[in-house]
């Protein structure tokens, strides 16, 4: 998405002043608070999807006889164990899993707190949403100034 800033300029110079962030600088840290929060999201898409086939293996496994043997990739490298050894490894390993997921999910809310913040404080607009509000301010006017003509 292309990103457009209108900000209001300071009177006077447009130089390297002090409190003054340049256009460029404040575009680039919203661009890496964004970049951060869609790192933080696809790292809870990847977690779910372990999840979901920890939970699929937990749920194949619960009905299998405790003694029969069966295989678990750890670290890349394929482990030949029995049921009963894997279940509770599964188990423990899946409600680690919820955990991080939760943390992740809360760490993503704060990251879209602070993101959503940044924009208000520098009132960073995205392209088209200008337009779309002028469009809704016009269908307001428009709604509003239907009458009757009588000739």
């Amino acid at each position: 998405r292309s990103l457009r800033s209108s900000m209001a300029s300071s009177t006077g110079k447009q130089g390297k002043g002090k409190g003054v962030e340049q256009p460029e600088a404040i575009l680039g840290k919203f661009q890496q608070l964004r970049t951060e929060q869609r790192a933080i999201a696809n790292k809870i898409a990847e977690l779910e999807g372990d999840k979901n086939e920890h939970q699929l293996v937990i749920d194949a496994l619960k009905d299998v006889d405790p003694d029969r043997r069966c295989f678990r990739m750890v670290g890349g490298v394929l482990a030949e164990r029995t049921v009963k050894d894997v279940l509770p490894a599964l188990h423990h390993t899946l409600e680690q899993l919820k955990i991080v997921t939760k943390k992740l999910t809360e760490q993503l809310e704060e990251k879209g707190k602070e993101v959503n913040a940044y924009r208000e404080k520098h009132n960073i607009r995205f392209r088209g949403e200008i337009e779309q509000k002028k469009q809704e301010e016009t269908k307001q006017t428009d709604d509003q100034s239907q009458g009757i003509l009588v000739s």
